[in-house]
């Protein structure tokens, strides 16, 4: 079976992609996920796997050649005895060939164009449909939104690669799809659309339950002796994410435990959620006998697979109303409860002068937003501060790596941001240390805006090394946030107060109002020490007190 090799999507606003790289010729063979191009955006440089095992049987799109999204750019041939056939002819510009196996179409007329499951991350595979915006008939704009997905990383909408009418739903609400799998098709021509059979029609939106939710309670087997601990992307028919190999790596869980998990992923794959419920219930399974030598008289008996005992529902009175956690705070309860697994968190907490910030940001603030057109805030001033405590030391801008420290020589500031559903998204202003106060308030306010209106790229919300978090809004003296992974440290900034301070003036102890914040650092306690800690701290605090309208120029 021959399959397409697509142009994906990188980004909102971007339409397009440039071939900068063939990294496997025609007639090589590939394995599923394994790069087999390099392509160029205006935003983000990238590597394109193939979407199945096979054998690249014809390149469409040459190196340098710059290509629509959704375009086909090449086929892979999954039969072996078929790969030496002749190669598909080449597909028309701005249209593509409908996947070989893909259910029978509704539409009545027009060129059918694929709806694909995008790519959002380097190490994501998959993508969960939560919602058709768009029904079997309807008109569709060229990237107008026709559905969201939600992946582990991040929630965003899906757009139509061509202007045209919903010709076929393929991949339902709720399901699991994986990256570059046909999910929908769009028939370019204007032509009537017969009516959805019911199993066609996107079903009435509704909240979309946690993965691990979805799935039935995993079987717990007895943790084996002496396992494989480095586990491999590929095991037989087994496939495993960068994401399950990570978490199975940091919790000693061995390939041949993986192996024995009922996987609720496509295909059977082990998910987060099948991986993390086994690593929670394993605890109770009894611990199996070593595995017999080959010498030995007779083998051990392998212990009794046990199922996990089934939640006990829990019945609520009336005077309780029972609120279903949408999809983006599930996501935040597992990556928290992942964090506090993870590393052993200590906060250190300091109180910083800030009266010259204060009377900075008074006297420039009606001149910055005349110029700027938004409003000054502080977080740039205590962003600058923390870049300044980072450079001095830079093993707390490190990240774990298993048994290795990786430090990074950038500076990707995280910066925690409420939305307006109470739920909360990390973006990052990558390469931190390069912007001023100024550069920093666009930064933060431009990915501020885009958060609350769900215009995000995958691209602005991963890479950070180090976050700030402002814990200080409604008043609160100080935090102590949760790392966000893979990070080791985390500053929270408490509420501004002025408070009577004893200060030396001419040698003499005084009592004078100051503008005072108490401010934290919280880090994993694994690779960063109290020492190196408190030194990072006082570090920030002098940067932060050391502004003033000589130091800071915005």
């Amino acid at each position: 079976m021959k399959l397409e090799v697509v142009m994906p999507k990188m980004g909102e606003s971007l339409q397009e992609g440039t071939i900068t790289k063939w990294l496997k010729n025609v007639g090589d063979k590939v394995e599923r996920d394994e790069m087999i191009l390099e392509i160029s955006t205006d935003k983000v440089d990238t590597e394109v796997p193939a979407p199945n095992e096979g054998t690249l049987v014809e390149v469409i799109a040459k190196e340098g050649e710059t290509v629509e999204v959704g375009s086909i750019i090449a086929y892979i041939e999954t039969d072996a005895s078929a790969a030496v056939a002749t190669p598909a002819p080449a597909a028309k510009e701005g249209t593509q060939a409908p996947a070989q196996d893909a259910a029978p179409v509704v539409a009545a007329g027009g060129n059918l164009v694929d709806l694909i499951m995008p790519k959002m991350g380097e190490s994501l595979q998959e993508g969960t449909i939560t919602k058709w915006l768009k029904n079997i008939g309807d008109k569709v704009e060229r990237d107008e939104m026709v559905l969201e997905i939600s992946t582990d990383k991040v929630d965003t909408e899906v757009p139509s690669p061509v202007a045209g009418v919903l010709a076929e739903i393929i991949a339902q609400e709720g399901e699991t799809v994986e990256v570059g799998a046909v999910i929908g098709k769009m028939s370019s021509g204007d032509a009537p659309i017969q009516a959805a059979t019911p199993a066609q029609a996107p079903k009435e939106a509704k909240p979309v339950a946690n993965v691990a939710a979805q799935v039935a309670p995993t079987q717990i087997t007895a943790p084996v002796s002496g396992g494989t601990y480095k586990i491999p992307t590929r095991d037989g028919e087994d496939f495993f994410s960068p994401l399950v190999r990570k978490i199975a790596e940091e919790n000693k869980v061995s390939l041949e435990e993986l192996k024995q998990i009922k996987g609720s992923g496509v295909g059977g794959r082990v998910s987060k959620a099948d991986l993390m419920s086994y690593i929670d219930n394993r605890g109770a399974a009894p611990v199996a006998a070593p595995v017999a030598q080959a010498a030995a008289p007779a083998a051990s008996v392998p212990a009794t697979p046990k199922a996990a005992p089934a939640p006990t529902p829990v019945a609520h009175g009336d005077d309780v109303e029972v609120i279903p956690m949408d999809r983006v705070r599930q996501l935040i309860a597992d990556h928290m409860v992942y964090s506090k697994q993870t590393s052993p968190h200590v906060t250190s907490v300091a109180e910083a002068d800030v009266t010259n910030i204060v009377n900075f940001r008074n006297k420039f603030k009606d001149e910055f937003m005349k110029r700027e057109g938004f409003k000054l805030t502080f977080t740039p001033f205590f962003a600058q501060a923390a870049i300044e405590g980072l450079k001095k030391f830079p093993m707390v801008n490190v990240s774990v790596d298993g048994k290795n420290i990786l430090r990074h020589k950038r500076i990707n500031l995280g910066v925690a941001t409420a939305l307006d559903d109470g739920n909360l998204i990390v973006p990052v202003i990558k390469s931190a240390e390069a912007l001023n106060v100024t550069g920093l308030a666009r930064s933060v306010n431009d990915l501020a805006s885009r958060a609350r209106s769900k215009r995000l790229d995958p691209n602005d919300i991963q890479g950070g090394t180090f976050t700030i978090t402002n814990v200080g809004t409604f008043g609160t003296l100080f935090g102590t946030p949760i790392i966000n992974q893979p990070q080791v440290g985390i500053f929270g900034i408490g509420a501004i107060q002025k408070r009577p301070v004893v200060k030396q003036i001419d040698g003499m102890d005084v009592i004078v109002p100051r503008d005072m914040v108490y401010v934290s650092l919280t880090y994993d306690h694994r690779v960063v020490d109290g020492m190196l800690a408190g030194q990072c701290l006082k570090a920030i605090v002098d940067a932060l007190e050391n502004m003033n309208e000589k130091t800071v120029s915005i």
